[in-house]
């Protein structure tokens, strides 16, 4: 059988995790969590990086920072993971949902303007399968309209927009390290920062809303409870395991670069053959080869695929339902029509993706369809 999904063990989770129960540090913000945030923040340009214990819990801290208030609007792609949504939600806002473009499921750049309003608070772009979304005009409209961008950068670790990492050019982002992603540790996230003026409050918000680490810096003389925050550290067990999946990094890339490719270059005919659509890459975005996937022709044709596959023990996957038409939050939507949203609810269809992958497999298969 092919799963969708494998996590990749490099074979020194194990060994630093005992490193770290041995430390007598366990409960986070040890030296693990500070390896892996200064290598972060090193590689990639974040001003601050913190870990999380999820990118839920990440995106929440975002909502936080941004100081979303009831009433506020946040500008959200509606194809994406509910979290993206919820923790603006979860602070009292009014999700406007954006489509995606007609060629890829990123949010269409020539439509937000439209969107925002004198309530408009912030704009999340996701980008999606770890392909940047066109940042220059989102960034241009932020300024033009005093409004704060919060990348969701689940998908994207190691990818970039115009030589820039994803994660580095919003106002702050949100990562994942859940076990579905390029580098993972089982569940995990991060909170980038790439605006000075939120890292103080980032810290307290992630110290669970006290100036703890202020005084483990000997700043103030004790500490105590001085805004809001919650439990979003992960322990170093958590850190610990992340650190072996970064000192392979460039390997897992590698391989699931090649993945990608042989997927694509194998895949490009039967595909035109069959009118079904391969990612689209822009200009410019790199590929981080977080997922590979097909745009099927109809609903129908997806369904069929899917069942063949699962007949020869290979678990390929659809994606979101568009969040806009969600029991949830159906009735709060304006009632625009999201029709790119919904073609990619219906049409898109997820390969298995994981290092030790046999992708030709996979593809032999498909072309005996």
């Amino acid at each position: 059988m092919i799963p969708f999904n494998k996590p990749y063990l490099t074979g020194k989770e194990t060994q630093y995790i005992e490193d770290a129960v041995k430390s007598g540090k366990i409960s986070g913000n040890g030296k693990f969590t500070q390896k892996c945030q200064s290598f972060f923040e090193e590689k990639y340009g974040f001003k601050k990086a913190l870990l999380t214990t999820s990118c839920t819990d990440a995106l929440e801290m975002c909502a936080m920072l941004a100081n979303i208030q009831p009433g506020d609007e946040v500008i959200v792609p509606s194809f994406t993971f509910v979290s993206t949504a919820i923790a603006f939600v979860r602070q009292g806002a009014k999700i406007v949902f954006a489509d995606s473009m007609s060629d890829n499921p990123n949010i269409d750049v020539t439509k937000l303007e439209a969107l925002i309003t004198s309530k408009t608070k912030a704009i999340v772009p996701v980008h999606y399968a770890g392909i940047a979304c066109d940042m220059d005009p989102i960034m241009a409209l932020a300024t033009k309209y005093n409004l704060l961008v919060i990348e969701d950068a689940a998908q994207a670790i190691d990818s970039y927009y115009k030589g820039k990492a994803l994660g580095s050019i919003g106002h702050m982002a949100a990562f994942s390290f859940k076990e579905t992603k390029n580098i993972i540790s089982g569940e995990g996230g991060m909170l980038t920062i790439n605006d000075e003026r939120f890292i103080p409050r980032a810290v307290v918000i992630w110290e669970k809303g006290t100036n703890r680490a202020e005084f483990f810096r000997g700043e103030v003389n004790k500490y105590g409870w001085v805004d809001t925050g919650s439990s979003f550290l992960p322990s170093e067990v958590i850190a610990a395991f992340l650190w072996a999946q970064i000192e392979n990094l460039d390997t897992i890339q590698s391989k699931r670069l090649s993945h990608w490719n042989q997927y694509y270059l194998q895949l490009e005919d039967w595909a035109k053959s069959n009118n079904i659509k391969l990612p689209n890459l822009p200009e410019f975005a790199t590929n981080n080869a977080h997922m590979f996937y097909l745009v099927c022709d109809s609903i129908d044709q997806r369904s069929q695929i899917i069942n063949f596959l699962k007949q020869h023990q290979i678990h390929a996957v659809f994606h979101y339902i568009s969040l806009h038409s969600s029991a949830y939050y159906e009735s709060k939507h304006d009632g625009r029509i999201l029709t790119n949203s919904d073609y990619f609810s219906d049409c898109l269809l997820r390969l298995p993706m994981f290092y030790e992958l046999d992708v030709n497999e996979v593809i032999n298969l498909l072309k005996h369809i």
